[in-house]
């Protein structure tokens, strides 16, 4: 995952409108930077926390800013830009770090699959193995009431994940593989289990994707990197 240009530190004021927030630079200034995250990002975004952004050279962007990680007051590692997860797992792919996902010729992201209309995040395919589905999810609810560094999966009610569930279900009935992927991008995280005190169906569904034969696999990248190697 290479940045454009080396990501800055600004601390953060408040998160609204799920897009925006409003931080203040190393210089003292106060500006509105992007965020790239739909979700809840409970935990991620706490006044006083890190701000790592990335700056836009495109003019017409109304925010030049864009909210990449946070480095959380109890010094973990998050990164709040969801899109960057596929980037992750796609880099991870490639350079096989991923021992359960060896040995495909092809990967191919975005295709078009399934009944409901949906795209998968990876296709990875071979002549002599069957095809191999993945729908990579990234997970940064961390929630250590009951177990230490125990993360959860979603933070906020998600139709379109359970969408996904029922596809992966769906695919592993026709016999393709299927795979459910965890790229914990929280650094406190070190296990993953549905968050059905969030999402009551999306829990279900998880089970019933195991029950079916869906693979559920974890990536950890080491989040911290990105902060010496961007340029």
């Amino acid at each position: 995952m290479i940045f454009q240009t080396p990501l800055k530190k600004a601390v953060l004021i408040k998160r609204y409108k799920r897009f925006l927030a409003d931080v203040v630079l190393e210089d003292g200034t106060e500006t509105t930077i992007y965020c790239a995250n739909t979700g809840a990002m409970t935990g991620c975004a706490e006044a006083g926390d890190t701000v790592l952004y990335s700056t836009s050279d495109n003019k017409k962007r109304k925010y030049q800013y864009t909210w990449e990680f946070t480095i959380t007051q109890q010094g973990h590692w998050i990164c709040v830009n969801t899109a960057k997860a596929n980037s992750l797992v796609a880099e991870a792919i490639a350079q096989q770090q991923i021992p359960e996902l060896l040995g495909y010729e092809h990967c191919k992201a975005e295709v078009k699959y399934g009944e409901e209309n949906s795209r998968i995040d990876f296709l990875l395919t071979d002549e002599h193995k069957v095809d191999c589905y993945i729908e990579v999810k990234s997970c940064t609810l961390l929630d250590e009431r009951e177990q230490a560094n125990n993360g959860y999966f979603p933070d906020a009610v998600t139709t379109r994940g359970q969408k996904h569930l029922r596809e992966l279900i769906e695919m592993k009935q026709q016999g393709h593989r299927s795979v459910l992927l965890f790229a914990v991008l929280h650094s406190g995280i070190k296990s993953v289990q549905p968050a059905d005190f969030i999402d009551k169906k999306y829990a279900a569904l998880f089970d019933q994707a195991k029950i079916a034969g869906v693979e559920v696999l974890y990536y950890f990248p080491n989040l911290s990197d990105y902060l010496i190697t961007t340029k």
